[in-house]
């Protein structure tokens, strides 16, 4: 690990970005898998009391937002430079982070549709800002060696603390919770921002160095010029594929008490605690998975794993079984949810270099992680607003994880496949 090495040589200032960088995607997304995604149905149904119906065309509404609003500006912020600037985006992570405390502190008190709708309306707009901008800045902060470790830690933080201290998933809860941390936050992160120090100006010039300038799987033509790297559409595919089985999966598991109350909603604290050091020790598996090994074979893990996991899951509602399923399913389950939310946080990194990061960032989050979440977040509600059974649901959700993993295989052994796949090289150096 490059970690190592700067922390022998006490280079605190790429220290203090690694810090930076980890401590802002944790909590990022601590939130959006909590107070978004299991926050705003729970304040769609109970507090204002919107029929599932309703609740699903608004989160459809925040996912189509959120998507092009992140590819927009990913894409502006490319064509005009400032995805290479650090400074910029820090700035825009500010605003980010301003607009989203206020909208925290406004959501439980919402009690229109009109006030609902309104409130996904300004989300969207922050949360899709905030993709390219936080995203990007990972070929300013992390250097390319290291970005499976700290997609690792990033990961095991936000997902220890998911199942440990979201109970009760509740919007005032959830509130509460995060305005904990964004409050004493948002004022660290302006001054950072907007005032000039000499450490910040050392880390905006990072991106120039070349253990952080070109992430893994980066090619450059003759003429130096970094050349468009057409694995990212089928990353972006694979990803949508894992995104969506897992949150069409889950969100119809978390109505299904037989399955949520001995796990993660469990009134004792030793299961969720459980769970939560599962996705840790997952997750630092999952770093030095993708820190050594093809992107195809852990998508092999991914997609295997997921499969086994929801067969695991309805072989107890198809036998009728009447206690509650055993711990192990949970824990495979977070053993897959934390294998791909790693490789969603270093991929996309590792497919740009600093011109193209919002641009491909943008892509690949918007398009593969916020349009699957909340389109299959919309299904998996509307499909229990017109009572199709649990079974049949999770049967649908086996068949798609299955249908995605014969489809690596298929691809792996067609004719050519193996031999394509040996001569492809598993780390691409900057050339």
């Amino acid at each position: 690990m490059e970690l190592f090495k700067y922390i022998k040589a006490r280079n605190w200032t790429t220290l203090l970005g690694y810090a930076l960088f980890i401590g802002m995607l944790s909590i990022g997304y601590y939130y959006n898998v909590t107070f978004v995604q299991l926050g705003l149905v729970d304040l769609g149904e109970r507090l204002i009391g919107l029929s599932g119906h309703q609740v699903a065309n608004n989160m459809a509404y925040l996912a189509l937002i959120t998507s092009i609003t992140a590819l927009l500006v990913g894409l502006w912020m490319m064509r005009i430079g400032w995805s290479r600037k650090f400074i910029i985006k820090l700035r825009l992570a500010f605003i980010v982070i301003l607009l989203q405390t206020i909208l925290t502190v406004i959501a439980p008190n919402i009690r229109s549709e009109a006030g609902f709708l309104v409130w996904i309306i300004f989300a969207s707009f922050s949360l899709g800002i905030g993709v390219p901008v936080t995203f990007g800045m990972t070929v300013d902060l992390i250097p390319r060696r290291d970005r499976g470790y700290v997609a690792a830690i990033i990961t095991a933080v936000a997902y220890f603390a998911a199942p440990v201290l979201s109970a009760p998933w509740e919007i005032e809860h959830f509130s509460r919770q995060m305005l904990l941390v964004m409050l004493p936050g948002l004022p660290v992160i302006g001054i950072l921002a907007f005032k000039k120090f000499a450490f910040i100006q050392q880390l905006a010039q990072q991106h120039t160095q070349p253990e952080f300038w070109f992430g893994r799987y980066v090619r450059r033509d003759e003429a130096g010029s970094d050349r468009v790297n057409w694995k990212l559409f089928g990353l972006i595919i694979l990803m949508f594929g894992v995104f969506f089985v897992d949150s069409l999966g889950f969100l119809r598991m978390t109505d299904t008490p037989l399955l949520m109350e001995s796990a993660w909603t469990s009134p004792e604290i030793q299961p969720r605690l459980l769970i939560g050091w599962v996705h840790v020790v997952a997750a630092l598996v999952g770093g030095v998975l993708y820190s050594t090994l093809p992107g195809r074979n852990l998508f092999y893990w991914i997609f295997g794993l997921f499969g086994l996991v929801h067969l695991m899951y309805t072989f107890p509602i198809r036998l009728g079984e009447p206690t509650a399923p055993p711990l192990m399913m949970p824990f495979l389950y977070s053993t897959a949810v934390s294998l791909y939310t790693v490789v969603n946080f270093a991929i996309w990194a590792d497919v740009s270099t600093p011109r193209t990061i919002t641009r491909n960032a943008a892509l690949g989050v918007a398009l593969s992680g916020w349009s699957a979440t909340f389109i299959s977040t919309a299904l998996a509600i509307q499909w229990a607003a017109i009572g199709m059974p649990l079974d049949q649901h999770l049967r649908i959700v086996d068949s798609l994880a299955i249908l995605f993993f014969l489809g690596l295989l298929l691809i792996a052994w067609l004719p050519g496949g193996r031999n394509r796949s040996a001569r492809m090289p598993e780390r691409e150096e900057v050339r």
